[in-house]
């Protein structure tokens, strides 16, 4: 094996490490966007919040949710700027209307209505807490 040789296979691992932290980080721009839509879809949908959230502002975020999700159905092998675009677009909707529904609720720092222990002792959950939806 020649210094060529093995000038061209450290060339080659690093192409295939570009590629594969690009892969990487598209995986998880994408496992990010799709708990959070299907945790907001969830929190909104969740009987506790039921006269607490009003029905356009939860319409906004069911609608918005579940077009995020059919989306992701769609583009599986979108590129990553594409899946933050969509987190962003979501974001836009869901927070402000998180943020009220929690500013009324008077919920502590960093708790979320209905969602676990910090506000109510019933042990972890699932929901997003204020600090995921900033």
């Amino acid at each position: 094996m020649g210094k060529e040789d093995i000038e061209r296979m450290v060339q080659e691992a690093e192409k295939y490490k570009s590629e594969d932290d690009q892969q990487r980080e598209k995986v998880s721009t994408k496992n990010a966007l799709e708990p959070y839509a299907f945790n907001m879809k969830a929190t909104i949908e969740d009987e506790k919040l039921k006269g607490k959230v009003g029905d356009d502002d939860k319409q906004k975020i069911l609608d918005k949710c579940n077009e995020v999700i059919s989306w992701l159905d769609k583009n599986q092998t979108a590129e990553k700027d594409e899946y933050e675009h969509q987190q962003k677009e979501l974001e836009k909707i869901c927070n402000p209307i998180i943020t009220k529904l929690y500013h009324s609720a008077g919920g502590p720092p960093g708790g979320f209505p209905g969602a676990g222990a910090a506000s109510s002792g019933a042990g972890a959950s699932s929901g997003p807490t204020i600090g995921e939806v900033d």
